[in-house]
């Protein structure tokens, strides 16, 4: 038996699909009530329960072999988020104890590239790169430094554990809308844009599902792998949209003082309208910072090996076309804020 915590997100429920169509059996973890949408006519086992509940736990790791952590909060808002850290860090110890008591065979934890420490601009960022649990940035980042290196100390005691570093996932069945799903709707619905320069490395989620059952295969106990794609900038991300589409993509370059003077307001953008702002300090970080990044290890290794990011937008945008109709600027409302299932 396989488990998948975090089932219901972008990552999990491509990881779900992919796993049964290999003939394995998967159990998913969800939290009670929790819209079942993504998992909507697969032929699996549903164990409710919280990572935050070590009982509910305990049962949902009855006779697993292989468990696969994805369970937690995304959040690119301003501020201590205390709820952020209880789920990633103390939900993901959680999990390591469950995992421990239940003897899995070996446990594949979903990290993240943000939980790598940021450095400077002309550096390749690799696994060589340490994991940063005082991250100035947000407490996003801060909050899965924590919880991998409790990994890794799991793995010091005795835990079969692999751990995996997504970069900006993007792709479809992306159910909840990811901040990068609502670009791409927007932009393909030719909804105006503001922009700002930046960049970042962006990857496919069939990709990284596919990098984690590699890495629950081939990885090596207590080793993490990058699974990234190919950086794009801001400005190169709606080309290719405009291209794919055949929308023209209208645009407004603003300067990145005036972006970031917009951020000031953006908490109470989010609290009147529960939608997460565009333009937030950590969005203006992320495509600011150093995003040379190489999945060379998951390559060597794994034989990870990512598809072009023009497949990743064109297979989205027809993906989006046919989930939600009609397809045109303005019809949809895709309000991530946070979110219960990563990336």
């Amino acid at each position: 038996m396989i488990l998948v915590t975090g089932a219901t997100g972008h990552i999990g429920n491509v990881l779900v699909r992919d796993l049964l169509e290999r003939g394995e059996q998967v159990r998913a973890l969800v939290l009670p009530g929790e819209d079942l949408k993504p998992l909507e006519g697969l032929k699996l086992e549903v164990a409710v329960g919280d990572i935050l509940d070590k009982g509910a736990l305990a049962t949902a790791f009855v006779d697993v072999d292989v468990a696969f952590h994805l369970a937690g909060i995304i959040s690119i808002m301003p501020g201590e988020n205390e709820l952020v850290d209880r789920v990633n860090v103390s939900g993901t110890r959680n999990v390591l104890e469950a995992a421990r008591n239940a003897s899995v065979r070996r446990l594949i934890y979903t990290s993240s590239i943000h939980a790598i420490a940021r450095i400077p601009h002309g550096t390749t960022i690799d696994e060589s790169v340490p994991f940063d649990p005082d991250n100035p940035v947000g407490v996003y980042d801060r909050s899965k430094a924590q919880a991998t290196l409790a990994v890794l100390e799991a793995v010091q005691e005795g835990l079969d554990a692999v751990i995996v570093c997504p970069t900006g996932v993007i792709g479809p069945n992306d159910y909840r809308g990811s901040e990068m799903g609502r670009l791409i709707e927007e932009c393909a619905g030719s909804k105006p844009q503001l922009y700002v320069d930046g960049a970042y490395d962006f990857v496919d989620v069939r990709d990284v599902s596919r990098g984690l059952i590699l890495a629950s295969e081939k990885g090596r106990g207590g080793e993490v792998y990058i699974l990234s794609g190919e950086r794009v900038t801001v400005q190169g991300m709606l080309d290719l949209v405009e291209h794919v589409t055949g929308n023209p993509v209208k645009r407004f370059k603003i300067p990145m003082w005036l972006a970031r003077f917009i951020t000031n307001f953006t908490p109470t953008y989010y609290r009147l309208t529960r939608q997460t702002p565009r333009f937030t300090p950590y969005s203006l970080e992320t495509i600011s910072s150093n995003s040379d990044i190489s999945h060379a290890k998951a390559q060597r290794e794994l034989g990870y090996q990512p598809r072009t990011l023009r497949q990743s937008v064109a297979d989205t945008v027809g993906w989006l076309r046919g989930y939600r109709q009609p397809f045109a600027s303005g019809s949809m409302d895709i309000s991530p804020g946070l979110s219960n299932a990563e990336q």
